[in-house]
Order: structure tokens, then sequence, then C-alpha cells
């Protein structure tokens, strides 16, 4: 091989071996050459996916187009509230920070949570909004993901693989990308579940990390990138992750390409273990939720999901634009069975109990158990584009992809789920890929494409709001409502609770204040299993705690004021946060949440009633915790929600007894208890006369002054959450609180809180990023650029030349 030869072998990869990459011609005529081709499939995939999902709300009047509510479910309940806890954060209003919320719960970690809910690159953009209208700001962030997801699948897919020449039009990938973003998974679930849609994200944009390592590129963006979605959001990035490499295994299916693939990974996992390992730890620490067996769908359901305009909280949302799963079938008629045969693959591990599992971190979910769809819609993406990126399929191959997809879906006749509307735009789907004109084809399968999507987003507005919660849109009522906390609060002197009712399971986020009900994924088991033995009331299985309105818990959590009928209301003397309670063993909790409250207050406060009926004067309350419906003291008529495991009905005031005599009227099995004020007034001082001196609270923990000879256990009035630490060791327990010792000549305690598994997460992103350093710089040292061996070789050719003489 000659010099110049040499070179030019050099200079196709770094390795030196012939260079794999599309060459010019190929590029100018797939268009990635053209600003058309580069830019403009990725922006028309964006414009058809906003304008398909706000069309379809707009038809449904749904907000923010009509007076039907969005905010369904966990949206409302959770990701809303959390997002409001995210804009006080960014304007520094909040209290506590990124590691403990002292809003929720009565001091709970936020890390885990931030982590979960919050991480996602797009989350801060809730900050431009006003705090009314954050749920405008999370509708326009949703919008923004399902655009960036279809945009991201549409620049891949000429990466992935490039289209020969012009008989590929430049608008394939655009159509096929808007697709993938308006899949039934995306419209119908992902879109109340919005940490869900950095997933759709996450899958093309691994792939493209696919790609990269496929071609030995950018070793130190692609680890960045893997960081990037697995912080946005673990649980579906996985689920992505696994689809991703799936499709490098297919298009390179190279052992040392897998590895390097893996070692990517590794290293952008790595990079995102500090909020994955607190997460983990979380997880490991929450109340468990409830365990249920997979069932797999029926199918003539799935059949139907196949379909536009169709909606099934427990049957996979299969439904992608009908021309995607005609063209990936078109392969069969082309002698090419590998993508047809991968998305079968994907398609039938769905529906069996093992791989199910290991889509879905091995435990099945509590709500929908087919979270993993839009992997499945993305394969099927890829195989439509690996049809048409030679060229349209012929017509003998489009008739049998429509046989393929149109046969089958045949079964959803026996389907309930099955729409006519979604029967009549399936048929205008298999029809309009037939279209042979390219004039044509452009504009008919985009109104379709819009027209099937719009249409499902359609139906499940509507059908989420008959069958699931739905929560109100923050009104002039809240502003009161938030106003009032503001002018009572008192924070760190004593706690403001929102108070009962609650619009949502996270009211202390949205309104402000410092109460007690919380609702997460993460809620303790601590916090759960305490407030449970105090009586409080729960939702979700004991996940969504409920703010206990009653006065020794208010006294016991240092609440202050509450709110009742918009108003706040001094709830009467109550202790400090922290309170130093004398030597002897911690409370043991049984079965009595009477007993109990009295046990962790340190004095008894409650008398049995005489005959049925409460001493007068003193106030009545009613434990039913299973019971649902009314119980009643005189003209007084309150009403409980129990129904255990998944309701538990609060302890209840029925009000104080005036009438001699007067029984309630309580369910059977219900426990009565009669509270005197005195007696609980009384215990109050005792604390507030032995509490520390000063008390200084931050972000992260406290201080306090002790006064001079005390002994005994200092309580902070908060769960006793694993982090805590005290003077350096882990603190204790005391009745569920956070407890710590103290003995003769102490004169100052100081407490911060720490999330479990912070520090292995710094330490492990501190090995990846090393690692990945290494391995950058080691590459670039093996690696020669080609002006490099110009040079060397230019230089040992004048060296060996023979001297000329002038």
């Amino acid at each position: 091989m000659n010099t110049r030869n040499r070179i030019t072998a050099k200079a196709g990869r770094p390795d030196g071996r012939p260079s794999r990459r599309p060459d010019a011609k190929t590029l100018r005529g797939s268009g990635r050459g053209r600003g058309r081709g580069r830019a403009g499939a990725p922006g028309l995939a964006a414009l058809l996916t906003v304008l398909a999902v706000c069309a379809g709300d707009a038809v449904a009047t749904t907000f923010p187009f009509g007076h039907h509510r969005r905010s369904v479910n966990d949206l409302g309940n959770q990701f809303l509230p959390f997002h409001a806890r995210l804009w006080d954060l960014l304007h520094g209003r909040a209290d506590g920070g990124l590691l403990l919320n002292w809003q929720s719960g009565w001091g709970t970690s936020f890390l885990p949570d931030l982590a979960t809910y919050l991480t996602s690159p797009f989350a801060p953009l809730v900050a431009l909004f006003p705090r009314a209208g954050l749920a405008y700001a999370l509708y326009a962030i949703t919008l923004l993901k399902a655009a960036t997801a279809a945009a991201a699948m549409a620049f891949l897919l000429p990466r992935l693989r490039p289209p020969a020449g012009e008989r590929t039009p430049w608008w394939a990938p655009g159509l096929l990308g808007a697709a993938y973003g308006l899949c039934g998974w995306a419209i119908l679930e992902a879109v109340y579940n919005p940490m869900w849609m950095d997933g759709l994200i996450s899958f093309p944009l691994l792939c493209l990390v696919g790609v990269w390592v496929r071609e030995g590129r950018r070793p130190l963006l692609g680890p960045l990138v893997v960081a990037v979605c697995w912080t946005a959001n673990f649980y579906t990035a996985y689920m992505a992750t696994l689809g991703a490499a799936l499709v490098l295994i297919v298009t390179a299916p190279r052992w040392r390409v897998v590895l390097r693939g893996a070692l990517t990974v590794l290293l952008g996992v790595g990079l995102a273990a500090p909020v994955l390992v607190p997460v983990f730890l979380g997880t490991r620490y929450a109340y468990p939720g409830v365990v249920r067996d997979f069932v797999p769908a029926g199918g003539a359901d799935l059949a139907a999901r196949l379909m536009p305009a169709t909606y099934g909280f427990s049957t996979p949302a299969l439904f992608v634009c009908t021309a995607v799963p005609v063209l990936a079938a078109s392969q069969l008629f082309r002698r090419a069975w590998r993508w047809p045969a991968v998305v079968a693959g994907v398609a039938l591990s769905f529906q069996f109990g093992p791989t199910h599992l290991v889509w879905h971190v091995f435990a099945t979910p509590n709500g929908s158990p087919y979270r993993q769809t839009f992997v499945l819609a993305g394969v099927l993406v890829i195989a439509a584009w690996a049809a048409v990126a030679d060229g349209p399929p012929d017509r003998r191959a489009l008739l049998g992809g429509v046989a393929v997809v149109g046969l089958p879906a045949l079964a959803a006749l026996g389907s309930a789920e099955a729409t006519p509307w979604g029967w009549a735009l399936f048929a205008a789907g298999l029809a309009v890929v037939l279209v042979r004109h390219r004039r044509l084809a452009l504009p008919l399968l985009a109104a379709v494409l819009v027209a099937q999507a719009a249409a499902t987003t359609a139906w499940g507005d509507k059908e989420r709001l008959r069958r699931l919660d739905d929560y109100p849109p923050w009104s002039a009522v809240d502003t009161r409502r938030a106003e009032a906390l503001d002018r009572a609060d008192g924070w760190p002197a004593y706690r403001v609770d929102s108070g009962r009712p609650q619009t949502t399971g996270n009211e202390p986020m949205m309104l402000g204040g410092q109460g007690g009900s919380y609702y997460s994924s993460l809620t303790p088991d601590v916090l759960t299993r305490t407030m449970a033995a105090l009586g409080a009331g729960w939702t979700s299985r004991g996940r969504n705690l409920q703010s206990l309105d009653n006065p020794v818990t208010d006294a016991l959590f240092a609440v202050g004021a509450r709110l009742r009928d918009g108003e706040p209301v001094r709830t009467g003397p109550a202790a400090p946060l922290v309170t130093v309670r004398p030597p002897g063993p911690p409370p043991v909790y049984g079965p009595s949440p009477f007993r109990n409250q009295e046990l962790l207050l340190g004095a008894r406060v409650y008398e049995p009633p005489a005959a049925g009926a409460c001493r007068v004067g003193t106030e009545v309350f009613l434990w039913a915790p299973n019971h649902t419906g009314t119980a009643a003291l005189g003209d007084r008529t309150v009403r409980m929600r129990g129904r255990l495991p998944k309701w538990r009905a609060a302890l209840v005031s029925l009000g104080v007894q005036q009438v001699p005599g007067l029984k309630p009227r309580i369910p059977a099995g219900g426990e009565v208890a009669c509270l005197d004020r005195a007696r609980l007034d009384t215990a109050v001082a005792a604390l507030r006369a032995s509490a520390p001196t000063a008390l200084h609270v931050t972000d992260t923990g406290f201080r306090a002054t002790l006064r001079p000879g005390t002994t005994g256990t200092l309580v902070l009035s908060a769960p006793a959450i694993p982090g805590w630490r005290c003077d350096g060791r882990g603190a204790g327990s005391y009745g569920g609180l956070v407890a710590v010792p103290v003995t003769a000549g102490r004169t100052e305690v100081s407490c911060a809180f720490r999330p479990p598994g912070l520090r292995l997460g710094l330490a492990g992103a501190g090995v990846s990023l090393l690692v990945l350093a290494g391995w950058v710089l080691g590459g670039r040292r093996r690696r020669r650029t080609p002006q490099e061996d110009v040079a060397q070789v230019t230089s040992e050719a004048v060296t060996r030349a023979p001297a000329v003489s002038s």
C-alpha cells in the first residue's frame, strides 16, 4: 500500500479499519446533507405531535381548552403538589431544602421524592409560570416532552439506518417520529404521569448512544446521555435501556460492541448514582404497597388496543398510527424477517410472567402492568423505518402488511374496548397506506396520523374522568386558604396545618404550612405505622396519609394553628418542636390510639365513657377505622370512610358533650373516649417547662440549647426516618419520633439529616467519573488523527530524501 492509500485507510476509522459510515452520495441522497432533511423531519414530528394532542384535548373540552378536569389520579394528587414544592424551592419559599422536607408528613426525606418526580431537565421550567398557574405549566411541559420524544425519534432513524438515496422522502422520519410521540402509551398513560414522558424521550436517545457505540464515537457524550436519562426518570429509563440494548444487539451483533455498550450504560448509571441510590434505599424504607400477581390481558382486548380511540387501565396501550405496524409487517413479504421477529418477541414478552417481571424491575406494579409499552412502540417505528429506508415497499408487500395487521384485528370484535370511531379510523389508516402517489402521501398520512391520535387523546380524556378520581384546578378559594396559612405561619416556633377536608393528598405542598398529610410512592414505613397507631386515616393502602385533626396529636406535633372553614384557628397550647422526656424506656404502642397518644404524651388525658356517655365538658372522640358511613352526637353528624386496607378512617371528634347522658350513635365495634382539655393543657405545660431554651432549625436539621441539668431523651416531633444523625451518631426512636439520649452536663444537641445512600451515590459517581476520564483519555492516546498521520509521513519522507544541492 502506498503512502496516500495508507493515510486514507487510517482516516476511515480510529482503529485504521474501513469506515462503515455512509459515503457522501448516500448522505446527499438521504437528506442528511441538506437542511430540510436534517431539521425538517424532527420539526415536522414535533409539530404534528403538539397539533394532535391539543386538537384531542380541544375536542374533549379538557383543560386548558374547556371545562373538563385534566388532573386525574396521581397527576392532581402527587405530581402537581410536588411541582409546587419545586416552584417554592426555586423561588426560595420552601420550608426545608433538597434533602429534607419540613412541609409534609411532619418532616420527611425529600431527595428520593425529588429523584422520583422532579429531576427531569424540563421540571425547572415550572419556575417560569405563576404559582397559581402550575397546571398550565405541567400541561406545557408534557407537550414539550412529547414533542421532544417525537423529534428525537425522527433524528435517530436516519442515523440508525441511513436511507438509500432519493427514493426515501425526507418527511418519512418525521411522520414516523410523530407516530412514536403520539403512541397510545404516551397520550393515554404517560400524559397524566408526566415523569414517564422522560422515558419516551430516553428510548431514542439511548438508541442514538447505541449508534455511537457501534461506530466507536463520542465515548464521553454517550455515558453523559445515559446519566441524564436515568436521572430524569430511572424507572422508565430502565425500560428504555432494555429496549435500546435489544436494538444495539440486532443492529450490531458483535460482542465487542455489546461490551462497549454495557460499559457505557454502567458508567452513565454510575454518574446518576447520587440520586439513584437514595431512591433505592427510600423504596426499601417505604411503607409496603400491595403485592399483585400478574394477569396477562386477553387476546380480544389486545387486538382492540391496536386501534385508535380505545382505553383500558389493565391492558397495554398498543396503538401506534396504523401505518406503522403495516409497514413493519410488510417486511415479511420482502424476505426481511429480523425486525418483525424483534417486534413479535417484545410483544410476547409483555404477556409472559417472568419477562413481565424483568420489564418492571422484578415487581408487578400496583397500577397498570404494561408500563413498558412505549418500548414496543419504539421498536415498531424502527421496524417501519427499516421498511421504507430502502424506498417505499411495493404494492404486494403493502397488501401483505395490511392483511397481517387487519385480519388479527377482527378479534377485537369480541372486546368491549373497541369503539365505532376506532374501527373507522383504523380502516382509514389501512387504506391510506396503499396510496403510492408521493404528493398525496404526505398530506394523507399526516392527516390520518393526527386524526387517529387526536381521537385517541379525546377518548382517553373522557374515559379517565369516568374511571379515575379527579381533582379541581387551583381556584380563588385555594388562593385565600394559602394566604390564610401564610398569615398564621409561625415556623419553627409552631406548625400550621392545612386541615381537613383535603383537596389533595399533598395539600401542605400546594397550600403551605407544615402539616402531617403526605402522599408518595416513598412514604416512610415508620411514618405510616406511627400515625396509624395515633389514629390517623389513610388512602392508597397507607401511602397517602391524611391530616389528623386531634388536639392531642396537634400538641404532640407542635401544631399551633390549623385551617377550619378556610380560616386559621388556634388549636390551643402546643408543645414545642423539640421536647425532653424523663428518663425511661420509649413507649410501646398497642391497639388503642387513645392509649398510644397518652403514652407518647406522657400523661393521662382521656377517660372512658360512663354508661355509654361522656362527662359533660369533655370532647367525644370515635375510633372506627373500618367504618364507612356516619356517626353522630346529638345534632352533630360526621362522615367517615374506611375499608381496610385501602382506606382507613381517621380518629374523629363528635363534639363536646353538653347534655348529660347523651350517647353517641356509632358503628358496631367503634371505640369511644372522652378528652379532658384541662389535663391536656397541664401535660403540654410540663413539656414546655422542660424544653430546650433555644432552638435553631435549618434546611437539614436543628440545634437545641438545653436547660442546665437536663437528662432524659430529647425528642423531635418528626418521624424517625433513617438518615438522622445527632452529634455524629445515628439518632434513635421514641414512639416513632427522632430521639437523642441526654446525660447530665450536656448543654447542646445538634442533629442533621442526610438521606441514606447519598454518600455511597456520590462515591459511585466519583468512581464512574474517574473510569470515564481514563477511558476517554486512553482512547485518545490510542487514536491518531489523519492530520498527525500526514505530518508523520511527510516528516519521514523529508528525512529520508537525498539532499539536493543548489
